[in-house]
């Protein structure tokens, strides 16, 4: 029995003590924010490589997410007699769950990986250590600009997924299903509402700021040189995935308590 608590509790310890050391660091940065000056350079060159490079994996994922989801839903509908309704089905489910979520993992498994890898190499060749010595803090120096870019760049991403995708649908359902274009944007236009926009966007920023304190903790804290750097980078991708699939659950859940059925 003492040897089943002691098994048990060893990871319940070092899970706790990996939340307690995000949530140290999320206050350290925000800190940084309000209290250090911005260095504009930094945060200008990770705004290109959260989001201006991962425009194309954007794209491709809401594209074809758009076209295949627009074609299942047809086949199905179609049986019912409700091949018009395609667009709004294709258009709300992009805006409140698939480009958000979807999004936010090729987002983590693309930048989560990089900023990972990065910082994880600079702590094992002590070059954290030379920025301390040189009077630099570490936090604002690598943390911050790649927070704040996270922060602009994921709802700009998930808003280019969901047109993207919905282009892509209705390009199929019209071109390729011959489905009524007019009853299909009308349908489109009518149920795609304001909450469905403000939950797809809403998401968006908080996966980003997820994925951006796992995938710098990571590598703040990466041990035993070119093997940890490997280790902490897996670890931030298969973390930063499971805590968008788990914090999606809850967010949905919250804001159909927020906006409910009659929000427009």
């Amino acid at each position: 029995m003492v040897r089943f608590f002691s098994a048990l509790g060893a990871p319940l310890l070092s899970f706790f003590q990996y939340l307690g050391e995000l949530v140290l660091l999320t206050a350290d940065t925000f800190r940084s924010i309000f209290t250090h000056k911005l260095r504009w350079k930094l945060f200008m060159n990770q705004i290109v490589e959260v989001g201006l490079l991962s425009q194309l994996v954007v794209i491709i994922t809401g594209g074809f997410t758009g076209a295949v989801f627009a074609a299942q839903t047809f086949f199905q509908f179609n049986k019912l007699g409700m091949g018009s309704a395609v667009g709004a089905v294709v258009s709300v489910s992009l805006c409140r769950e698939l480009a958000p979520v979807l999004t936010a993992l090729m987002v983590a498994g693309r930048v989560g990986a990089a900023m990972s890898a990065e910082i994880g190499t600079m702590k094992v060749t002590e070059q954290i250590d030379a920025l301390r010595a040189l009077a630099v803090y570490p936090v604002d120096y690598l943390v911050v600009p790649r927070v704040l870019a996270m922060m602009v760049s994921m709802p700009l991403l998930v808003a280019e997924c969901i047109a993207v995708g919905i282009a892509a649908g209705y390009l199929v359902a019209i071109f390729m299903l011959d489905i009524n274009g007019t009853y299909y944007m009308a349908n489109m236009v009518r149920w795609t509402r304001s909450r469905d926009i403000i939950m797809g966007l809403s998401k968006a920023f908080c996966f980003g700021i997820l994925i951006v304190f796992i995938s710098c903790q990571k590598g703040l804290t990466t041990r035993e040189g070119a093997v940890g750097v490997g280790r902490a980078t897996t670890e931030a991708v298969v973390n930063a995935s499971l805590a968008v699939l788990i914090c999606n659950f809850f967010l949905t859940m919250m804001f159909n308590i927020i906006y409910p059925a009659g929000y427009q």
